[in-house]
Parts: structure tokens; C-alpha cells; sequence
């Protein structure tokens, strides 16, 4: 019953081998002591020891009881479960933090499954919980939320937690998916992890890992770039049997489950989950889908000018402009821009950031079978988050750090509402990191010394929003594709590949060429392994970021004091609640062509620059 993710997936920015010189000298790694000092010291065979009892002694004090409880009583009951939750997450979150470190060392790997089918063990006791608090009449809970306002705090999270009372199954079922999932979905989730993480690719006579070979894509030179994708295509049409094996298997094992529910659709999980109404997201897919002429198709039209090409091909999307400066950031001079843009918006909100550089709590170089991509993982509330990236120097990277940086500002700020109501909804959960990537981009455009700059500067941040909006309704749509042909039977890889297909030239728009080989891109994206249907939560966040960055500027002072309140409150409250005071509703359509009219005019500026 440990309710947290392992980590937090955030979008794979590209990035390249670990690098030589001073520029990348000193990069920070993660100190995981302050979750436990080893992973074979008797701290975590002790907290193993009390999970086993208290999760023994908690089934025995409350299952078959929560229906007779009084008020007082159900507060004690939460918050015994809430402190197995504790305990549980900071196993998980010490194992799955060295794993992502080397995910290729044969030790960490068995540590974290064996930690991982522990805490599935001892927890399966606690299964009965959710089930009986689903039983509890409206009018029951109601009653005690009125006769002790301690207990009335956890009010959102039950919510989230009663919203699966339609589709939950027996308890004798309930127990048997719990034990199950040790050896479904997250086994063939690690096997997608150790797989990619030892998959190589060569180029030009260099073997590379992938994320050294996706950095290539976005090389000054052309030849580089299109060897780059060349090299990622062969590799994995080579073992697309697999990805295409992992994806089925996965697809199918989500199909039954939600069938058994009696679950309305695939997506329709993820929307409880995230706490977000299904009509919300197709108003969101629906406006993005519609705005991909004037966002995507415009802009890539732009870049082929810029780059002297008739025709773009796969590998010139992420490429630099040509007048785009090369040289590499170093992680001081990243750090000072990320901290100098927070603390302009707040000095609170770069003290917050502060300590993430001067304790331990980033882990930064990118090293042979670390993880790909970036992530934040609140681990848990009574200790501190910590950051993952692959950094290289190059802008982006900067802006990754901005990112993820801005998702651990939020989880120190919302942990003070404890474990069960810190934990925000996937659509939320972007807000912070967003808006953190905004507050960057604006103090590095407000510095441009000249409009080569700034055009470069407004040129990476439209990409990185088409990449954060469009890209990731481009892939919910895939997912929404695949979903729906895989409960018709298993599907081919060619099939899949065709999927992946038909939404690309779609979301990129006329300008694109695909090269033969492109098709089996779909398979080293981990979103569609580790979280089906996350990635709208991007677009989402990115919407809702932009819409709160706009009344930023209209309000100015005051705004922070409310944009912190939204922070601290974590999970507690809906998107209505939270976005009420800043005057926004994301369930009105027109909420969206807010956002995606910010990302249009950065475009028409990129456009009157050429004029």
C-alpha cells in the first residue's frame, strides 16, 4: 500500500557523454545518507522489523472495525496508516535512488527488487484499508469530519481514495493484484530500465550510451545529428521485439484490470488518479490538437529558414540555430542563474532552493548506467526531496535544472501537510517546475544584450514548450491509439510503429521528412512504460503555468503570497480550489487558448525579428 511513486518521470532532455574540462568539474552527487547510512546497516532491517509488526498489529486493531469506529478513533487509525506509509516510502525511496544511480550494477538492481517485494509482502495486510473506508456510507464520513476537525484535514485524500468505490473489486482480489504486482507491471518495468540503460550505440567509431547518442540530435552539425538518429534507429529496430513484447504485455495486463474494474476507458485511471475531471483533458487535447498549426507547423517552418533547408528532417528539430552560442555552462554559472531568477520572484523561494546545491540533494553528472533524463522524488515528508539530471553544460540544461528544481521547492513546501496529503496530482505537480523554467527563461531574455540572442533565447523556449505541449499531446494521442488497437489483439511492432506514426507528421506539420527507421522512436520513451497516460500532465502544467505566469504580470505584488499558499497545500485541494484565488478554471475551455496564446506570441515575435 505504499502510496508515493518510486520517482517522478519528468520529460528525457537530451544529453551527451560525461564531459571533459574545468566547465563540468565538481558536479554534485546525491548523499543518500539522510534516508540511511548503507544499504546493508541495521537501520533498514530495523524499520523492515517494526513494518512487519505494525502492519500485523494494524490489520489486526482496525480490519472488519472501520465501519464501527467513531471520530477520534478513525484519526488514530489514519494516522497509524499514515506512518506505515512513512516508513515504507523511505525504503523504497533509498532503493530506488541508488538503482537510478546504476542501474546497471547487478547489486542495487537486486536490492531494490528485494525491497520491493518486502514491502509488498508486509503490506498486504493493509489492503482491507481502502476497501472498508469505500464501504463507509457519505453520510458516516461526513458526520465525523464534523466531530473532529483534525480528521476533516484528510477529507481530499479519502475523496481521491473513495472516487475508486465504483470500480473496486473484491478484497479477496484486491489482495491478489497487491501481491501480484511484485512480478507484473514492475518487473517489466525494470526490465525496460536495465535493458535501455545497457543498450550501446555507435557512432563515427564512439560507443555511446542513449543518452549520449540522443545529445547528438542536437549537435551544430548536421552530419552528427542525422548519425545520431541513424544510430538510435538501428539499435533499436534490432531489439524492437522486445520494447514491443514489454509494451503489449503491459497494455494487455492494464486492459484486463481496468475490465475487471469496470473502468469506462484506459485513460480513465490516470484521471482518477490525477484528480481531474475527463472532460478537462479532452478540452485540453482538443484545444492543443487544434492549435497545432499555429504553434508547431509555424514555428518548424520558421527553422527551416533559419537553417537553410527546404525540407526538415528528424534530426534538425532539436538542432541549434545557426548563430546560437556553443559554449558550455558550467554547473556555478547554472546555479547562480536558477538561484538569481528565484530569488528576484522571491527571496524565499531561492532559500528554499538553497540547500538542494550545499547538502547532497542533486545528483548531477551523467555516469555509465545512471538513469536517463531528470527527475525529482519527494522520498518523504520528514526528510527532504532529491534531484536527478544528466547535466552537460548546454542551455537546456539549465533550464532542466530551473525544472526540477521548481518540483523540489514545491515538495518541501507542501510536506508540511504530511504523508498522505503532501503527494500532488500528476496535472500539479507540473506547476511549480514550469513555472520555475519560466522565471529563468524571463531573467535570461530581460539580459539578452541583442536581438540574436534574444532570438535565440525565445527560439529554445518555444521549442521546449512545443516539446512540453505539443510533443506530449502528440504522444497521449499515441497512447489513446494503442490502447484501443491492443484490446482488439496483440500488436505487431509494425503496427505500433504505425501508431507512433500517424500522430508525427500531425504534430510537426508539413515541413517534416521522417528517415526510415524513425518509426521505432516510440520505444525508448519511459512514460509509456513506467506511467501510461502521464504525459498529458506536461501539457497540462504547461497551460496552467502559463496562464498564472499571465496574471504574474498583470498583479505583481501579493501574487507570491498566494502562489506559495498553492504550493504548501499540496495534495489537499482540488484544481478549482487552488487555482480560485489567482481568478482561473481550468475546466473552461477558453482556460487553455490562455496558455497556448502565449506560446503563439513568442512566435509571432520570432516572426516580426525576420521581417
Amino acid at each position: 500500500m505504499f502510496t508515493r511513486p518510486l520517482f517522478a518521470p519528468d520529460i528525457p532532455h537530451a544529453t551527451h557523454k560525461a564531459g571533459d574540462g574545468p566547465a563540468l568539474a565538481g558536479l554534485p552527487e546525491w548523499d543518500l545518507r539522510d534516508l540511511y547510512p548503507s544499504a546493508d546497516g541495521p537501520e533498514i532491517g530495523s524499520d523492515l522489523e517494526w513494518l512487519a509488526g505494525e502492519c500485523a498489529s494494524f490489520a489486526a486493531d482496525y480490519e472488519g472495525k472501520l465501519a464501527d469506529l467513531d471520530a477520534d478513533s478513525m484519526l488514530a487509525c489514519i494516522l497509524r496508516y499514515e506512518k506505515i506509509q512513512n516508513v515504507a516510502g523511505r525504503v523504497m525511496s533509498f532503493a530506488g535512488l541508488r538503482y537510478y544511480q546504476n542501474t546497471t550494477d547487478a547489486e542495487r538492481a537486486k536490492f531494490l527488487s528485494d525491497m520491493q517485494a518486502r514491502i509488498t509482502d508486509l503490506s498486504t495486510p493493509l489492503v482491507f484499508f481502502s476497501l472498508e473506508m469505500n464501504r463507509l456510507t457519505d453520510a458516516a464520513l461526513t458526520q465525523m469530519y464534523g466531530a473532529n476537525s483534525d480528521l476533516a484535514r484528510y477529507k481530499p485524500v479519502l475523496d481521491r481514495m473513495r472516487a475508486m468505490k465504483p470500480y473496486q473489486l473484491s478484497d479477496e482480489l484486491e489482495k491478489f493484484l497487491h501481491d501480484q504486482s511484485v512480478v507484473g507491471a514492475a518487473a517489466w518495468n525494470r526490465l525496460f530500465d536495465e535493458h535501455t540503460a545497457g543498450l550501446s550505440f555507435s557512432v563515427d567509431g564512439q560507443e555511446l550510451n542513449l543518452e549520449g547518442t540522443l545529445n547528438l540530435l542536437t549537435d551544430p552539425k548536421r552530419e552528427t545529428r542525422e548519425a545520431g538518429a541513424r544510430a538510435v534507429a538501428t539499435v533499436f529496430q534490432k531489439h524492437l521485439p522486445l520494447y514491443a513484447r514489454i509494451t503489449n504485455t503491459l497494455a494487455k495486463e492494464k486492459e484486463i484490470e481496468d475490465r475487471w474494474r469496470k473502468l469506462p476507458s484506459p485513460q480513465a485511471s490516470r484521471h482518477l488518479a490525477n484528480d481531474v475531471e475527463p472532460e478537462v483533458v479532452e478540452a485540453l487535447r482538443n484545444a492543443v490538437v487544434d492549435a497545432y498549426p499555429r504553434l508547431s507547423h509555424r514555428y518548424y517552418s520558421l527553422k527551416a529558414r533559419w537553417l537553410g533547408l527546404d525540407r526538415l528532417e528528424i534530426w534538425d528539430r532539436n538542432a541549434p540555430l545557426p548563430e546560437a552560442p556553443q559554449e558550455t555552462v558550467s554547473w556555478d554559472d547554472a546555479r547562480r542563474t536558477v538561484l538569481e531568477a528565484y530569488g528576484a520572484f522571491s527571496p524565499k523561494m531561492a532559500a528554499i532552493a538553497e540547500p538542494f546545491f550545499q547538502r547532497g540533494w542533486i545528483d548531477a553528472e551523467t555516469k555509465p548506467g545512471k538513469a536517463p533524463g531528470a527527475f525529482a522524488h519527494p522520498t518523504v515528508t520528514n526528510v527532504h526531496p532529491y534531484i536527478m539530471l544528466n547535466y552537460l553544460g548546454k542551455p537546456r540544461d539549465v533550464m532542466t535544472l530551473a525544472h526540477e528544481l521548481g518540483h523540489g521547492v514545491h515538495q518541501v513546501l507542501a510536506a508540511d501537510q504530511g504523508e498522505l496529503l503532501s503527494s500532488t496530482p500528476l496535472t500539479l505537480a507540473e506547476t511549480a517546475s514550469v513555472f520555475g523554467e519560466m522565471l529563468t527563461f524571463q531573467k535570461l531574455l530581460e539580459a539578452a544584450p541583442d536581438v540574436a540572442t534574444r532570438k535565440t533565447l525565445l527560439a529554445g523556449k518555444v521549442e521546449d514548450m512545443i516539446n512540453t505541449v505539443v510533443r506530449q499531446i502528440a504522444f497521449y494521442d499515441f497512447e489513446c491509439k494503442l490502447h484501443a488497437a491492443r484490446a482488439d489483439g496483440e500488436l505487431t511492432p509494425e503496427q505500433i510503429n504505425a501508431l507512433w506514426m500517424s500522430v508525427q507528421a500531425e504534430s510537426l506539420g508539413p515541413v517534416f521528412d521522417f528517415m526510415d527507421g524513425y518509426e521505432t522512436f516510440w520505444a525508448y520513451i519511459p512514460h509509456f512504460i513506467h506511467s501510461p497516460f502521464y504525459v498529458y500532465a506536461y501539457a497540462f502544467g504547461d497551460g496552467l503555468v502559463n496562464a498564472l505566469y499571465a496574471v504574474y504580470q498583470e498583479t505583481g505584488d501579493g501574487f507570491q503570497d498566494k502562489y506559495f499558499d498553492m504550493l504548501k497545500a499540496g495534495g489537499s485541494k482540488h484544481h478549482k480550489d487552488l487555482l480560485a484565488p489567482f481568478g482561473l478554471d481550468a475546466s473552461d475551455p477558453a482556460f487553455w487558448d490562455k496558455g497556448l496564446g502565449m506560446i503563439a506570441g513568442m512566435i509571432d515575435q520570432l516572426e516580426a525579428m525576420e521581417e
